[in-house]
Order: C-alpha cells, then sequence, then structure tokens
C-alpha cells in the first residue's frame, strides 16, 4: 500500500460524490488533502466527517481569477479533478438550451482547466507532480439526451491528451479516467430513463462502485504510475470499445 504522508493533494469536487469519497481515501493513506468545492455548507460537513489531514478551501472553479488567488504558492503535489455537473440531460441536442451547455462547459471543462493550468508550473519546476482529470465513458462514446456532459468530457479527454504530452519526461504526469455509472449523488438526481439508459450499455449491468473507482485513482495519482501520460484509464464495466 502506497503512502501519501509526504503530499498535498487538491481534490476539486470535495463536498459530495466523488470528490468526497476520493478526499476520505486519501486521508487514510495519510495525505494532506485540501478538499475545494464551492459549496461551503457541505464541505464543513466533509471536513466534520473526516479524521486526519484535511484543509476545506471554499472556490468557484469557473472564476479563473478565484483559483489563481485560492492556489498562488502552493505546492500541490497531486490535483485530481473531480467537480462536475451533468447539465441538462434526457433532451435532444437541439432542444438543449445553450446557456445550460455553456454552464456545463464552465465547470467541467473550464474549471479542470483553470485548476490544472494554476498548479502545473509549480510541479514541472519541482519535477514531480500527479494530474488526474476525471473525465466520463460519455465522453469517449457520447450518450444520446447528454449533449453538454458529452461534449464536456470530450474536451477534457482531449485536454489531457495535450497536457500530458507536454510534460511528459519532466517527472509530471497528467491522466484522466472514464468511468461509466457510478451511484453518485448527482447520477441520482438524472431522469431514471437516462440512467437506465447508460446502465444497460455496461456489459457487467450493473455500476461501479466508489471502492472500485477511488483504487483506480490511488493507483493513477501513485509515484509508482510513472510512465502513462496523456492517458484516459477504462472504468467502464466493459462498455469501451477503445
Amino acid at each position: 500500500m502506497t503512502s501519501f504522508s509526504e503530499q498535498t493533494i487538491l481534490v476539486t469536487g470535495a463536498a459530495s460524490g466523488l470528490g468526497a469519497a476520493i478526499v476520505g481515501r486519501f486521508v487514510e493513506r495519510g495525505a494532506k488533502v485540501i478538499a475545494l468545492d464551492i459549496d461551503a455548507d457541505r464541505l464543513a460537513q466533509v471536513h466534520a466527517g473526516v479524521i486526519g489531514k484535511i484543509e476545506p478551501l471554499v472556490c468557484d472553479v469557473t472564476n479563473v481569477e478565484a483559483v489563481e488567488a485560492a492556489l498562488k504558492d502552493r505546492k500541490i503535489d497531486v490535483l485530481i479533478n473531480c467537480a462536475g455537473i451533468t447539465g441538462t440531460t434526457n433532451v435532444k441536442s437541439y432542444e438543449v438550451d445553450p446557456k445550460n451547455v455553456e454552464l456545463v462547459f464552465k465547470v467541467n471543462f473550464f474549471g479542470s482547466y483553470y485548476t490544472s493550468r494554476a498548479v502545473l508550473p509549480g510541479m514541472v519546476a519541482r519535477g514531480y507532480g500527479r494530474v488526474l482529470h476525471i473525465a466520463s465513458i460519455s465522453g469517449k462514446e457520447g450518450n444520446a439526451g447528454m449533449l453538454a456532459y458529452s461534449s464536456s468530457k470530450a474536451a477534457v479527454i482531449g485536454m489531457t491528451k495535450v497536457q500530458g504530452k507536454e510534460v511528459a519526461g519532466t517527472g509530471v504526469t497528467v491522466n484522466a479516467i472514464a468511468p461509466a455509472v457510478i451511484m453518485t449523488p448527482l447520477v441520482e438526481a438524472m431522469p431514471p430513463a437516462q440512467v437506465k439508459y447508460m446502465t444497460d450499455k455496461i456489459p457487467m449491468a450493473r455500476p461501479g462502485s466508489m471502492d472500485e473507482l477511488t483504487a483506480m485513482v490511488e493507483f493513477i495519482v501513485s509515484p509508482e504510475n510513472s510512465f502513462t501520460t496523456a492517458f484516459t484509464f477504462d472504468l467502464s464495466g466493459g462498455r469501451a470499445t477503445y
């Protein structure tokens, strides 16, 4: 089991769902965790429920100036970008509100871009770092009725390929993970028809678990995983075709 006791890990979207589960995982591994979210009340609940090195940080990832101010002069060893929203779902692409598409891109793509932009220079200068963007199988294959979410996650995958190649050989890696359905509050808030559509595509015929996701996340950002960059890891129960 890898110890992260000497590392500072920044998790965005840390107040619920995947982000909260990842915070708990790395606190157990001894890391100092900076738990970033826009929801101060939920963030306080996560902080109260975790015994260990956790620093709550309230920040809007869609605001580049706020992100730069919050992360200035911080030594971040690992960045895990979990902040994300689905936006309107179960709606045809030509019927969805363009403002909703824009909002989803601001959170899912630009939020990950702004935070990684803020921490990568320091990682490269120090010769070590791990960045992990939470993408989605829908970013690879597209989910009907989910234009904004699928497209924004495809953009995250594209950014991962670019950033990972740019920092190759510096001691820093940038990767993504593309889960299929993981039962989180974000998924539970979707229309049941949309969730069934996604789950029916999984050959294992079940959603993934939080434990399965956090275990893979731990490996991806570990010091041992040093020769993989610009890659998107599959966590889809067999759904991924590439």
